[in-house]
């Protein structure tokens, strides 16, 4: 199912936003099937994207190509966050599983985290691969609160936190706690700062990254209002950050935290990428779908290669 939809997309709060408003004028809808749409990623070598449609347990893809849809992958352990590493292989927060994998370039999948200090971790949710190979990851509770999106258990932990994966021994450690539901989570350009969101607290926390990746300087860097709820984060190449929150679309802020306009989305908004050949084109999923927005900005750069 695809198709454009008529919708007044940008609301413009500051007219900072005004330049990230002349791009497409109508949201493309690439797929309408799923039960609920998460963790979208382009493949650049493949011109595909991957996301999860979390309560079905697949992971599915749509082909920039041809715009087909299949299965990338079913008993996807109930998969939410999608991202790549330095080395382009995938990297899945898997709810069910209760683990981070990775899918190596041959199709076979590596246990990267699913403990800490000997108690199975909640749900993990999103991840963020650093070019020095750190990975730092979020988990919620929200996969074991019931069967939904993944298996009802008790938290061996008894906390939501955020932790790293250090890249040469592989350890898990804690980074950060404190949250209430740690959900979206990217790095700064600078790949100085850690940005996660807490959706059960309505904010978006920051953290300074010291040189031994270590977590610190903890501050808010926006809160929400009116109920809106927090989901994964991306940035533009020039700093703006890029929230889906629950029923409100998306949210565009600019570096210093200011609401300068939004996306407005005709489905709750869970989670956004960006993608394309030019790296400007918006994936979105909402509930049940999977839609795309050229626009006149750049995301981010993918993960670096150390230099």
């Amino acid at each position: 199912m695809s198709g454009e939809i008529e919708f007044g997309l940008y609301e413009i709060l500051d007219d900072r936003f005004r330049r990230c408003t002349y791009g497409d004028s109508r949201l493309e809808r690439l797929h309408g099937d799923c039960r609920w749409a998460e963790g979208p990623l382009y493949l650049p070598a493949w011109r595909q994207v991957v996301w999860s449609d979390i309560p079905n347990d697949r992971l599915l893809r749509w082909d920039e190509a041809t715009g087909t849809v299949g299965v990338f992958r079913d008993r996807a352990g109930h998969s939410n966050g999608n991202t790549l590493d330095r080395e382009g292989r995938l990297i899945s927060c898997e709810q069910g599983g209760r683990r981070v994998t990775r899918t190596e370039h041959d199709g076979t999948v590596t246990v990267l985290a699913e403990h800490y200090q000997g108690r199975r971790l909640n749900s993990p949710n999103d991840a963020v691969v650093r070019s020095d190979g750190a990975i730092w990851f979020s988990d919620p509770d929200f996969g074991i609160t019931s069967d939904y999106e993944g298996h009802r258990a008790a938290s061996e932990i008894g906390a939501c936190h955020v932790y790293r994966i250090d890249p040469d021994s592989g350890e898990v450690q804690l980074a950060a706690n404190g949250f209430k539901g740690p959900n979206g989570i990217i790095l700064s350009l600078d790949e100085q700062r850690l940005y996660v969101s807490d959706s059960r607290a309505a904010q978006i926390r920051v953290f300074d990254i010291a040189e031994d990746g270590t977590l610190g300087n903890d501050r808010v860097f926006v809160k929400g209002t009116g109920g809106v709820r927090f989901d994964n984060i991306r940035f533009d190449d020039e700093g703006r950050l890029w929230a889906a929150a629950f029923g409100d679309g998306i949210h565009c802020y600019d570096p210093d935290g200011t609401l300068i306009g939004r996306l407005l989305v005709p489905e709750p908004v869970s989670n956004l990428t960006f993608g394309g050949p030019k790296n400007n084109r918006l994936f979105i999923t909402a509930t049940t779908s999977l839609y795309s927005l050229v626009v006149s900005i750049t995301g981010t750069h993918r993960v670096r290669r150390p230099a």
